[in-house]
């Protein structure tokens, strides 16, 4: 549905240091709102009976950018009839919970799932508060169940679709990130990410250690925080290049992933699964806002 963070670069980093940096706490940095936008995602899987079940990825930031989203996706109606059974938040980032409150409207009682290593502020806000600092506000409280995933833990969610939570810190006082990880019959293994912030190495190594067949991970889907701020330094350009000795079939990658490090990919001739460019995505050579991609 939304795979753009925000709007502006600069206008992003300004906005972090005048609350004193990477360090300081997002729930304290005064966000401009026009700024934001937000990313979520849709995920249907079908099993191998023929049924259909789906998961929201995410919730985006912007509440009024979110809305139209989920309008003109049609994700809206999926929620409003209860045929979106959880929302699989990655990690607290605002560009990814700030924007709750577009869901919980459709559905309050939708199940959430966390990683353990949410903070106090992150409860607070799923179950109903203001941040005024942050301009950030969920006004519906949330009546269903939240699931929190301890790290390390493998937990499956339906059959063939399995979701991971990794501890580490991560920038604006944020620590831990969870994936998910589906086995596709007869394709191998799709991990899908948020941000990927625990790096693509390490989802790949965890996948090798835990998962029957998961030596070889074939495709990917979401951000890989290569070049979040548009800018692709030595170290993350090295990542990329190293991204060839996974031998995956398609990345389907956006968000956070940076389009120098998209140009890179193809330029070293990775399958990237490109995009439409509609509806606001900064450039077709990647799955964008309104896209879909089937890994079948």
């Amino acid at each position: 549905m939304s795979e753009i963070g925000w709007v502006d670069n600069d206008a992003l980093m300004a906005d972090i240091g005048a609350a004193g940096g990477i360090d300081g706490s997002q729930w304290g940095v005064p966000w401009h709102d026009a700024n934001a936008r937000g990313s979520c995602s849709l995920l249907e899987v079908e099993l191998l009976d023929g049924a259909r079940r789906r998961l929201l990825i995410d919730a985006g930031w912007n509440r009024d950018y979110m809305r139209q989203r989920l309008a003109a996706t049609g994700v809206d109606k999926l929620l409003a009839s209860g045929e979106i059974e959880t929302l699989f938040i990655t990690h607290e980032h605002m560009d990814h919970l700030f924007g709750l409150q577009a869901v919980l409207e459709l559905r309050p009682d939708i199940a959430i799932c966390v990683p353990a290593t949410f903070k106090p502020q992150g409860y607070e806000f799923i179950a109903g508060a203001e941040f005024p600092a942050a301009h950030a506000a969920n006004q519906i409280a949330h009546t269903g169940k939240v699931f929190r995933l301890e790290t390390a833990g493998v937990y499956q969610l339906m059959p063939g679709l399995a979701a991971v939570a990794f501890d580490l810190p991560i920038i604006l006082g944020i620590e831990g990130e969870q994936s998910l990880y589906a086995n596709v019959q007869g394709k191998g293994l799709v991990a899908i990410t948020g941000c990927g912030h625990h790096t693509l190495d390490r989802i790949a190594a965890f996948a090798a250690e835990s998962f029957e067949g998961g030596a070889t991970l074939h495709r990917v889907y979401g951000g890989l925080h290569l070049a979040p701020f548009g800018r692709l330094a030595p170290a993350q350009e090295a990542a990329v290049r190293n991204m060839g000795k996974y031998g995956l079939k398609r990345i389907a990658c956006n968000h956070c992933t940076g389009l120098p490090a998209v140009e890179l990919m193809l330029a070293l001739g990775y399958p990237v699964v490109k995009g439409s460019g509609a509806d606001g995505s900064a450039s077709d050579l990647y799955v964008g806002n309104g896209d879909s991609v089937a890994f079948d």
